[in-house]
């Protein structure tokens, strides 16, 4: 791995998650840990099952650090897991349910995972990887030939804590980005990083007896960075499996939900459901939103209808700088996404690596204490990741553009690398585009994100037939879905005589883009 510096306070000394947790558990035995479903645990409960799973592995040989993979919906055995492997000093490596078996196979096989905890839902998409690869499965709500029955591993494991210590710079966790036909990038975060991210717990109330609200899968930053505050500060976790807005309206009412972590095109699901105002939802106190900008018209409408404060985060799950914008204190400044966090600290650059002007618009880099250890097995990745100040300070490149206002508050503009955000999962358009040209009757195509009501926005795939090519757009389309994962599907196709493209050859996606956002209400 690369090694590089993050910024910390001096003298600062932080407890590590897995400490947190377990000092909550003994404060908190009696009260509620983590709800899903009809299974509610206190914390004693839940403290006793993560041992069961830490002393399960490690019985079975786990290594420190070692990558443990998980590939289940959100459910409370999930998260005894994801626990029990931090506990036992090992890295947890949640996997992705909207993958295609190609990618699955090869996150499984890049992270050398021995272990997999694997739920029912995913068997059909994990039988790839498990034909192909030495794991041992853990079934966790299923029996079947070949596996260990997850039930049966924690009744034949105690319930003492390990005690297995714990150092800033151990593994914590391993984050999959978005890929359907390679193999997707491995975001590898330690202890220190998360340890960092805890700070968060005190002044947004999560050691207030919390009820936190998650709808998000647990594979996704975008969910962890609320799991782990919420466990840490000793309150309540409330999982569900699978988001319905009007399930989750019910359940913030019926729950009494005080904190939550949603993306966008949630909120938007939500806000628009008929009698929204009907459910009393007085007990929010702490509503997040992240992964993809929160429009502007969406956020008036929350701060408006919905109770509790509104902050956007804009950051990367490979770290570096964060803002935050809490859309409460500022209604002036909906367009933005706030001004960087404490701690962070985020530049503006050119092509060349020079800072921009002020007011000018430049890629984001950002440093801060929550980076990266790296891109897993990848340090070609990352090194290119990286852009250093004049004093050899280590940012790490957003592949976003923005500028700073007048005020300091960043507003981003056009994206450099060219990804879509739809229903808050990143798709990356070179692997679309792969699977389209690798169509026999396509010889050029481009996939661009278009607006979308249901998804913030959605891939739409643009391609120029071969001569002689007697194909419709629909069968073009069908065709490349087969191949792709669930988040990863081309919304519609369009058939074009040709592309624009730059003198180089470059393909101008700005271009095509254009016509579909212009016609977005302001």
């Amino acid at each position: 791995m690369i090694e590089f510096e993050r910024p910390s306070e001096a003298g600062q000394t932080r407890m590590s998650v897995v400490e947190m947790v377990r000092a909550a558990a003994r404060d908190k035995a009696r009260q509620e840990a983590v709800v899903c479903g009809d299974t509610r645990l206190s914390w004693g409960q839940f403290d006793a099952r993560v041992n069961r799973v830490a002393n399960a592995l490690l019985a079975l040989g786990l290594q420190k650090g070692e990558p443990v993979a998980v590939l289940s919906p959100n459910s409370a055995e999930f998260a005894e897991v994801f626990m029990g492997v931090l506990r036992a000093g090992g890295c947890v490596t949640p996997l992705s349910t909207m993958a295609s078996p190609v990618a699955l196979e090869g996150m499984l096989a890049d992270c050398g995972a021995r272990f997999l905890f694997l739920a029912h839902a995913y068997r059909d998409l994990a039988a790839q990887a498990v034909a192909a690869l030495p794991l041992k499965v853990i079934a966790l709500d299923f029996a079947a030939p070949g596996c260990v029955s997850y039930g049966t591993l924690l009744d034949g494991s105690g319930t003492e804590d390990p005690m297995v210590p714990i150092e800033m710079g151990d593994r914590f966790n391993l984050i999959y980005s978005s890929g359907t036909t390679g193999t997707p990038k491995g975001i590898l975060h330690d202890h220190g990083l998360r340890a960092a991210q805890m700070d968060r717990i005190g002044v947004s109330g999560y050691d207030q007896d919390a009820r936190t609200l998650l709808s998000t899968p647990l594979y996704s930053n975008t969910t962890i960075v609320a799991f782990l505050p919420t466990l840490a500060g000793g309150s309540t976790v409330h999982l569900m499996g699978k988001f319905d807005a009007r399930r989750w309206l019910e359940l913030a009412e019926a729950e009494r939900i005080t904190h939550t972590m949603l993306v966008p095109v949630q909120y938007k699901r939500i806000l628009d459901i008929p009698d929204f105002d009907d459910f009393d939802l007085g007990d929010m106190r702490v509503k997040w939103s992240t992964s993809a900008p929160l429009r502007h018209d969406v956020k008036l409408d929350a701060l408006t209808r919905f109770p509790g404060t509104l902050t956007e985060l804009y950051g990367l799950t490979e770290g570096g700088g964060i803002t935050m914008l809490p859309a409460h204190d500022h209604p002036d400044k909906l367009h933005t996404v706030g001004r960087p966090a404490p701690g962070s600290d985020i530049r503006l650059i050119d092509d060349q690596g020079r800072e921009v002007a002020p007011d000018e618009v430049g890629e984001i880099v950002g440093r801060s204490p929550t980076m990266m250890v790296g891109y897993f097995g990848r340090d070609d990745l990352t090194s290119d990741y990286l852009w250093r100040d004049g004093q050899g300070r280590v940012y790490f490149r957003s592949g976003d553009m923005g500028r700073f206002d007048e005020d300091g508050f960043l507003i981003l503009s056009d994206r450099k690398k060219d990804m879509i955000i739809s229903g808050g999962l990143n798709i990356f358009a070179d692997d679309l585009e792969r699977v389209l040209l690798d169509d026999p009757g396509v010889v050029d195509a481009a996939v661009i994100g278009v607006p979308s009501e249901q998804w913030g926005e959605t891939p739409l795939g643009l391609v120029v037939l071969r001569p002689g090519a007697l194909r419709g757009a629909d069968d073009i389309r069908a065709r490349a879905n087969e191949v792709l994962g669930k988040s990863q599907r081309l919304s519609a196709v369009e058939i074009r005589e040709d592309l624009p493209r730059s003198t180089i050859g470059k393909i101008l996606k700005r271009e095509l883009r254009a016509p579909y956002w212009e016609r977005q209400p302001a």
